[in-house]
């Protein structure tokens, strides 16, 4: 298989609020560095890495930093990442639409790229000659993207709309005609970023639909940015996860969803550090699906936490709040729910929860626990906190709200303990 496209040692760096050194003194200074002492560019050598939550000490900031990968041809990439870890910068220096710092590209083939609502329109231009202008931008013919003409229209739905300018679009309809446009017009590799999440459910399964065929059917390469792991699971086969502007992780799309939902974003593990001191101590939690890597309305949820009891306490409290993303309190697990026992002798103990299918509809989640002395003390942090989302897409959609489901009560308390047991002494 060949290689379609290869990163090599790709950083794009930018000075915050300015446009390039926007100085006299930082231009000349690097003309005179790399034009006449034929050195590197000096302001290569500052910079911090792209963290939002932190004011940082730099002016200079790297978005994307040392990137080097390759996709081979065929593949359907996912990127995966946090707001801001360089997901869109990347596809952008991949489109030409902004130059990197330092590095190359190299790409075997034709690029269609739908990055943002709009982009590649031109706003008083109808569909129609925006449809003709972007396939000749492709270097198409005018009697290839006739061809072509049909399907796109009949693809994107705007078939009543299509004399109409582009700026009179809905961001709906202009999202279903730009895919449109980049799916049909027969590029060696499509380039999709998030800007799916504005059209509907029904557009959206169109689209990866469509995408599948390009990719497995026709052998084209697709890199996909989304935030949604459903999408990705489904559709890619390779993952890269940037984070801050660095590759912190690339394999399969599997293994890549698992990185990225097992970090600090969407974190579903915690190992404690053992404190003599403490009367009870938390020592580690794991989450985890039925379905393995994500979360779905169907899916059972598994929560196993492990406790140790350094103290006799007569009043134990051990389990577990869920909260929705907003902070709604949503259910209250606790160990002693079925057989009221409020005390355990020491040792370590091992409980095993579970929560069954179609309790959760599509949305985040955090899971708060209690480890605690009643009206005491806590000894659960804020550092074990855990987090999860459950998606939604065609194979696991479901009626969500059956009669099964607890999200009609605002607060739930459920004995869901599956047992607990003593390990350890």
């Amino acid at each position: 298989m060949s290689t379609a496209i290869k990163f090599e040692n790709i950083s794009k760096q930018y000075r915050l609020g300015l446009i390039s050194t926007q100085t006299l003194s930082h231009d000349l200074n690097r003309w005179w560095k790399m034009n006449i002492q034929g050195k590197e560019d000096p302001y290569l050598k500052i910079g911090e890495v792209n963290d939002r939550a932190h004011k940082g000490m730099s002016d200079y900031v790297w978005a994307l930093k040392d990137i080097n990968f390759e996709v081979q041809q065929g593949d359907v990439l996912g990127i995966i990442g946090k707001n801001g870890a360089g997901k869109s910068t990347l596809l952008k220096i991949l489109s030409k639409v902004t130059a990197p710092t330092t590095g190359t590209i190299k790409a075997a083939g034709r690029i269609a790229s739908l990055l943002e609502v709009g982009t590649g329109f031109h706003p008083e231009m109808t569909g129609r000659e925006n449809i003709f202008m972007n396939g000749a931008i492709m270097g198409m013919t005018k009697a290839e993207i006739t061809r072509k003409l049909d399907e796109i229209v009949d693809f994107s739905g705007v078939e009543r709309y299509l004399d109409t300018p582009v700026k009179r679009y809905s961001s709906g309809m202009t999202v279903r005609l730009g895919f449109a446009i980049a799916a049909h017009l027969e590029p060696e590799i499509l380039v999709v970023d998030e800007v799916l999440a504005v059209g509907d459910a029904e557009f959206q399964k169109k689209a990866i639909g469509k995408m599948q065929d390009v990719s497995r059917g026709d052998g084209r390469t697709v890199l996909f940015v989304s935030h949604n792991m459903g999408s990705m699971q489904q559709l890619c086969t390779r993952g890269l996860l940037l984070d801050k502007g660095l590759v912190s992780f690339a394999g399969t799309i599997g293994e890549t969803i698992r990185e990225y939902q097992t970090s600090d974003f969407k974190k579903q593990s915690f190992v404690g550090k053992p404190d003599a001191n403490d009367d009870l101590q938390l020592l580690k939690v794991d989450l985890r699906s039925s379905t393995d890597l994500v979360f779905y309305p169907s899916s059972e949820i598994y929560i196993n936490f492990t406790v140790k009891v350094n103290k006799s306490i007569s009043n134990l409290v051990i389990g577990f709040n869920v909260f929705s993303v907003f902070g709604y309190p949503l259910m209250r697990v606790d160990y002693n729910d079925t057989n009221g026992f409020t005390t355990l002798d020491l040792g370590i103990y091992e409980f095993r929860f579970k929560i069954p299918s179609y309790v959760f509809s599509n949305g985040e989640y955090k899971l708060v626990f209690d480890v605690a002395e009643a009206n005491i003390k806590n000894y659960a942090t804020e550092g074990s906190n855990l987090s999860f989302e459950v998606v939604v897409d065609e194979k696991h959609f479901g009626n969500v709200f059956n009669e099964n489901s607890n999200l009609k009560s605002s607060i739930v308390r459920s004995p869901w303990l599956v047992g607990f047991e003593k390990i350890e002494k």
